[in-house]
């Protein structure tokens, strides 16, 4: 099984090297997942691949209290019984699409957004608000030029790593 890079975005042809040099032979199911990952690269960035956005890719502010509500038991994401707490529900749901960990709002102005990396601002990225496309960048690929791009469980989990 990989190491730490698969909790890494990382080009594929490491990714292949790393799946190989572990098992030493390609079944099926290591194909899909070189299949899976090679598609997760080829997917177009969202500004919900980074920070909690609505439907119609508004980004959401974190509720009051919303780390301290997480953390109780109660509060897994699976819960159906939320009056009173629609709007941590839906932070908590749009937290759980997000691909890439580790991402804050830098600045949110008219026309643009730009988002960091907390663990480095270096890693910093501005999305067009009329679009939501990001400059410079066009899919997920594209961001193997940075040498720490983490993924969420929710990433991992559509690639088809099992933590």
């Amino acid at each position: 099984m990989p190491t730490d890079a698969s909790l890494k975005l990382i080009p594929m042809t490491t990714f292949v090297l790393e799946y190989y040099s572990h098992e030493g032979y390609a079944d099926l199911q290591i194909l899909n997942l070189m299949n899976n990952y090679a598609n997760f690269l080829k997917k177009r960035l969202t500004l919900g691949m980074f920070v909690p956005v609505d439907r119609k890719g508004n980004i959401l502010k974190e509720p009051k209290n919303y780390t301290a509500w997480k953390s109780l038991d109660h509060n897994d994401g699976r819960r159906t019984d939320i009056v009173g707490f629609e709007e941590y529900a839906e932070y908590q749901k749009a937290e759980q699409n997000c691909m890439f960990e580790g991402f804050k709002v830098d600045y949110n102005g008219y026309s643009k957004v730009r988002i960091i990396a907390s663990y480095d601002p270096s890693i910093e990225l501005s999305f067009n608000k009329n679009d939501l496309i990001p400059t410079g960048f066009n899919d997920v690929e594209s961001l193997t030029v940075f040498d720490d791009i983490f993924l969420t469980s929710s990433a991992l989990k559509a690639i088809g790593i099992k933590r």
